[in-house]
């Protein structure tokens, strides 16, 4: 579904001259087929999300590059193609509803909290990474186990 959604924007954008927006779905859809050949099969939704967040975190790293080199054109340009790519993210939950969830994930895992904390971490991240950014879920998660 939401790769179909990349699809029809992508015809959209190329009907209506968009270049910027056209590029950076080509790019993200060209990544999704490389996800769908290394599989061999379709992705799904949260699969399609996966490399939808990875091309995000390049784009943002591409954009703190740029401004540490200087390059404010390609900054900018970086920038529109992150504000292009971020539309398809589903919106995350709260800072409060993390920190719920994540003591959720703990109580169904006590044993193995209490036996090596540290492992809590691999169960939350596969568990909640499709409801928020993966540095909220370290933040919040190390400050449970530091308390």
């Amino acid at each position: 579904m939401l790769r179909q959604k990349l699809q029809d924007d992508q015809i959209t954008a190329l009907k209506g001259g968009e270049k910027t927006k056209l590029s950076v779905l080509r790019f993200i859809l060209a990544q999704i087929k490389n996800k769908e050949i290394d599989k061999k099969s379709e992705l799904t939704d949260e699969e399609t999300l996966v490399v939808l967040r990875k091309v995000i975190k390049e784009l943002k790293e591409s954009v703190e590059a740029f401004e540490k080199g200087g390059r404010k054109e390609l900054a900018d340009d970086s920038k529109e193609q992150l504000k292009n790519a971020s539309v398809y993210l589903p919106a995350e939950i709260s800072d409060e509803e993390l920190k719920q969830e994540i003591d959720k994930v703990i109580k169904q895992n006590q044993a193995v909290f209490d036996n090596n904390q540290k492992t809590i971490i691999g169960i939350c991240m596969k568990e909640l990474k499709s409801k928020a950014d993966p540095g909220r879920i370290m933040k919040t998660l190390q400050g449970i186990i530091k308390s």
